[in-house]
């Protein structure tokens, strides 16, 4: 199947069939922290996290919600053919971003779904993070508009957790992702590819792991080794660190892709890492070449999105 023009059902093609037109994200911040950063779990937060919390290109948390709404619209305003007609997603990126007071949580999330150019919220979080009064309040807010909630789970391997230090067990995780689903909340969840100590088949089984939940998103994310980062301290200190080839990402996130089926969206397929900060891959700065990269080997294979139904081991072709 092609989803416009491409070989995956990419989140912009699932976006324009839902409300008829291009949407753009705005990557917000909430202010907030992480248990694994201010002593509740670790201090050190995990192994290849920035100071920015994976929020490294989000809003000035000084500023109210709104403001920073309006802030990143204006930054991309000159790159849409009609500004005043845009809509867009409110993603709170930064840091862990329900863990908070749930007073606090419920003035922000309301400020920013209650915006009127905002069509969806969209919460990155920890699983663990997501008690009965959080997810009441997700609920309540999915009346309003449609709610996702990111989790980032990396891996399904619990040796490499520990490594990475996540900070909490796969069942958890599990767990979450039943409850968020019969809430009626979309559930998009982030993997990372490359990581230490991980074959290929190890991050196969975390993408078939994934597909055999009620997700309805995932994210594909190469490892970046930032500055600052107990990874890029290892890696600077002469740590072995097997770094993929552009090549080699690209037939990766392809065998990824055929192994996910294809009513999942796909919300990345590569990532940006903050160019004052990354020390490798260093290929991974011209994205522009990757998804090209990505496009073009696709066409080329004659492969496509859930070319394999994974969770029954049988071709769907």
């Amino acid at each position: 199947m092609i989803w416009d023009n491409k070989r995956y059902h990419s989140l912009d093609y699932e976006l324009k069939k839902r409300f008829g037109q291009k949407i753009y994200k705005l990557s917000l911040n909430g202010g907030m922290s992480c248990p694994n950063r201010d002593g509740s779990i670790d201090s050190r937060g995990c192994i290849f996290c920035s100071e920015g919390g994976s929020g490294d290109f989000a809003a000035d948390p000084t500023l109210s919600i709104t403001e920073q709404i309006e802030a990143s619209k204006s930054l991309i305003a000159s790159k849409l053919r009609d500004p005043s007609g845009a809509k867009y997603i409110a993603y709170f990126q930064a840091f862990t971003n329900t863990y908070a007071p749930i007073s606090y949580l419920s003035s922000i999330f309301s400020e920013a779904i209650n915006h009127p150019d905002i069509v969806v919220l969209s919460i990155a979080t920890r699983p663990d993070c997501l008690d009965e009064k959080v997810l009441h309040l997700l609920w309540e807010l999915n009346q309003i508009k449609p709610v996702w909630i990111e989790l980032g789970l990396q891996t399904m391997h619990e040796h490499t957790a520990d490594f990475i230090r996540r900070g909490y067990p796969l069942s958890v995780f599990e767990d979450k992702v039943y409850q968020l689903n019969k809430l009626g909340l979309e559930v998009i969840v982030h993997t990372i590819l490359g990581l230490p100590n991980e074959s290929k088949d190890d991050m196969f089984k975390t993408i078939d792991y994934i597909c055999s939940l009620p997700i309805q998103g995932i994210k594909l994310q190469l490892l970046h080794i930032l500055k600052g980062t107990d990874l890029g301290t290892m890696y600077e200190d002469g740590l072995s660190l097997e770094n993929l080839s552009l090549e080699d990402y690209v037939n990766l996130v392809i065998s990824c892709l055929e192994r996910i089926p294809e009513i999942m969206v796909i919300h990345r397929i590569t990532g940006d890492g903050p160019k004052k900060l990354l020390l490798a891959p260093l290929w991974s700065t011209n994205k522009k070449l990757v998804l090209n990269s990505i496009h073009s080997q696709m066409k080329e294979l004659r492969t496509y999105q859930g070319k394999y139904k994974t969770s029954l081991n049988e071709t769907i072709l």
